[in-house]
């Protein structure tokens, strides 16, 4: 069964880098840095919009990136970056 995001993580918005120019971040975004298209509500401001980078579009979550937890999907997510 596939895993579904969990409402008000948003871990995945904060923790990794992309390398790749997005909307107000032309350079990307660094690694720790919340996204800045990441709303008070950990929802994306581009979600569904066709300038949404690819890369998040693409990012399908798993147990092993996402854990059970906000909390340890920020520290998995961060664990991931630093390896790469």
């Amino acid at each position: 069964m596939a895993l579904t995001c969990r409402m008000g993580c948003a871990a995945c918005c904060t923790s990794p880098s992309i390398s790749s120019p997005l909307p107000k971040m032309p350079q990307g975004k660094p690694a720790g840095v919340p996204c800045p298209h990441l709303m008070d509500d950990l929802r994306c401001e581009l979600f569904g919009k066709p300038e949404r980078p690819k890369v998040c579009g693409d990012f399908q979550p798993a147990e092993y990136v996402c854990g059970e937890t906000r909390e340890e999907a920020l520290k998995l997510l961060t664990e991931l970056e630093n390896c790469t």
